[in-house]
């Protein structure tokens, strides 16, 4: 996406969904979720602006505007992993 002004951005519900949905495919792939995070941040703090394996122009907001919505991202996620172990029965699980 062509990079928003940052207050913008922030605002754009669609990109917000895309960078969520970018964690969540990750987590269902069984990638560690935390060196996923763990680079964008290393990016971010390097000045290393990436989104999607291109230098785009702006990038380095965009960049952190990514780490921003993973770190959220990555929270939900371990909660729901969270609940969902607290919620499964005792034996290991319920199959006819």
């Amino acid at each position: 996406m062509a990079s928003l002004p940052g207050w913008l951005q922030r605002w754009n519900f669609i990109e917000r969904a895309r960078l969520e949905r970018q964690l969540w495919e990750a987590f269902e792939r069984g990638e560690d979720l935390e060196a996923l995070v763990e680079g964008c941040r290393q990016a971010v703090a390097s000045g290393k602006a990436v989104a999607s394996g291109e230098a785009v122009a702006g990038g380095e907001t965009e960049a952190a505007f990514r780490l921003e919505i993973w770190q959220a991202t990555l929270v939900r996620i371990r909660k729901l992993e969270a609940v969902m172990r607290q919620q499964r029965p005792p034996g290991g699980g319920g199959g006819a």
